[in-house]
């Protein structure tokens, strides 16, 4: 039989058949998966092949991961060396952040994007929380949105208190296969539970000790909160570390540096110190935000940048 991994605990899956029915799997043996090193060979949105153990009950053995369409994995926090695959086979992803409580840096916000761009997966970024952000703030967000859509991102303001952007959320969602991610206490769960409430997501405050957020999802999830609707809900990452992706080839997913390849003086140019550098320059004149250039500058630097 076949299925796709609605749930992942790390040691038991949750296999959906065509025909929506459950059956709790488990993973024969040790997959490697095309030599990667991960902690996790098995993802939400993998599709499966695996055997019932019984007629009459609904559990069953997987012997086979399909292969994926696309993946998007960071650095394990546990395992040197290994990565974390969030999830597999998506239509896009879509970052979950905020400028306060909890604050959401730039920098995890680039490096998020960065990720997507690695594995050509179609990316956008919710702005959580417009309830609470006063006048600065609202012309911050403003200034991110119209960052963020010039280099082809969707951007879109929400709250779950007053329900702004909401239909425009779903609207972004509608017949796709989207995973959600960011930090903890962003309001991933209380956004999911708004377009879905029968789902009843699990949510808990943030601390206002250390404006950080409290983590209520423990695993991946994926739920389909409409036909052909799905998200998949992940637990909140404090930090998002680049694997795969060689310092070299790091300009090569920003946008707005990719579109001037060749005009450095050099065909080798790290965009750092050279001279008559077309990147530098363009942060010079104001082409490229600041904001974006600090953010590969730590990526080539390997920082882990978190909150």
């Amino acid at each position: 039989m076949q299925g796709i991994v609605m749930r992942s605990t790390g040691s038991w899956y949750d296999v959906r058949t065509p025909e929506g029915e459950i059956y709790a799997c488990r993973l024969r043996g040790k997959f490697k998966i095309k030599e990667l090193k991960v902690n996790n060979p098995l993802a939400v949105g993998d599709y499966v092949v695996f055997a019932p153990d019984a007629p009459d009950k609904r559990e069953g053995l997987i012997t086979e991961i399909l292969d994926r369409d696309n993946y998007i994995i960071r650095k394990s926090v546990h395992k040197s060396g290994h990565g974390h695959i969030l999830a597999a086979n998506l239509d896009q992803a879509i970052l979950i952040a905020t400028l306060a409580f909890p604050r959401t840096s730039m920098g995890f916000i680039d490096r998020f994007l960065v990720t997507t761009e690695t594995y050509r997966i179609p990316a956008g970024v919710i702005f959580n929380k417009l309830d609470i952000m006063n006048e600065e703030g609202l012309e911050a967000l403003e200034g991110l949105k119209e960052l963020y859509e010039s280099l082809g991102y969707s951007c879109l303001f929400t709250s779950a208190i007053t329900e702004a952007g909401l239909d425009e959320l779903s609207a972004l969602l509608a017949g796709k296969k989207s995973l959600l991610s960011g930090h903890s206490g962003v309001g991933k769960s209380t956004l999911v539970n708004c377009l879905a409430p029968d789902l009843d997501l699990k949510t808990s405050e943030v601390s206002t000790f250390a404006n950080k957020g409290v983590h209520t999802t423990t695993y991946a999830e994926m739920f389909e909160i409409a036909p052909q609707t799905f998200l998949i809900d992940t637990p909140g990452i404090k930090e998002l570390g680049l694997l795969e992706v060689e310092k070299e080839e790091i300009s090569h997913y920003f946008p707005e540096m990719r579109e001037r390849f060749g005009e450095c003086k050099y065909y080798n140019c790290r965009h750092i110190n050279e001279p008559q550098c077309a990147i530098q320059e363009a942060v010079r004149n104001g082409e490229i935000a600041l904001s974006r250039y600090h953010s590969y500058l730590s990526m080539v630097e390997d920082y882990d940048n978190r909150r």
